[in-house]
């Protein structure tokens, strides 16, 4: 049975609900970049990145009888995404830098890091742009990059956003709001 294209997320997991296995390879495609690309925000490695997307379509399989059809696929999806990231980074061990350090206290690991920058990475071309937004971006606060995150990179409403969030959408306008006003001021320093 073949999907047509302009069904939209809750038409096409009805279909699945009703037996049409077929349905779920249309979300799985149009929702496998989305969630990769979330996911390597939080690891920045593309097999981990890989692992973590992987898991994430693995309990939206598991859990789409689960889905209000009412509500949006792709809120909810990504806050499953979400979940399997930050169950991945509580379960990973950290490692203290100083088993990093040489006989003469040089840290090798902290002078080869490199400057994290996949939030900007696909908007812009220029590079040098991209690292010196990625590090301003880092002097936000977590709330403040992720509600600029959210918008700007997944390309969610308000709306969806504050759903996502579980927050009122005035809370998510506001906190957007001081977000860019904040990364003005950083810019600006």
């Amino acid at each position: 049975m073949e999907i047509k294209a302009e069904l939209n997320d809750q038409q096409v997991i009805k279909k699945y609900l009703r037996g049409d296995n077929k349905s779920l390879d249309v979300l799985v495609k149009k929702y496998l970049k989305i969630v990769y690309n979330f996911s390597f925000r939080y690891v920045t490695g593309e097999a981990e990145a890989e692992d973590l997307t992987q898991e994430t379509f693995i309990r939206v399989w598991r859990n789409l009888n689960k889905f209000d059809t009412e509500r949006n696929f792709k809120t909810w999806l990504l806050a499953i995404a979400q979940n399997v990231c930050l169950d991945y980074l509580k379960k990973k061990k950290a490692v203290p830098f100083s088993r990093f350090e040489g006989d003469n206290g040089d840290n090798l690991l902290f002078e080869t890091l490199a400057d994290e920058a996949p939030l900007v990475s696909e908007l812009l071309e220029n590079k040098d742009k991209t690292s010196w937004l990625a590090v301003a971006l880092a002097k936000l606060s977590e709330k403040s990059r992720q509600v600029i995150t959210l918008h700007h990179k997944e390309e969610l409403t308000f709306k969806e956003i504050a759903e996502k969030l579980d927050e009122p959408i005035d809370t998510v306008k506001s906190r957007y709001r001081r977000a860019l006003i904040d990364l003005r001021k950083v810019i600006e320093i």
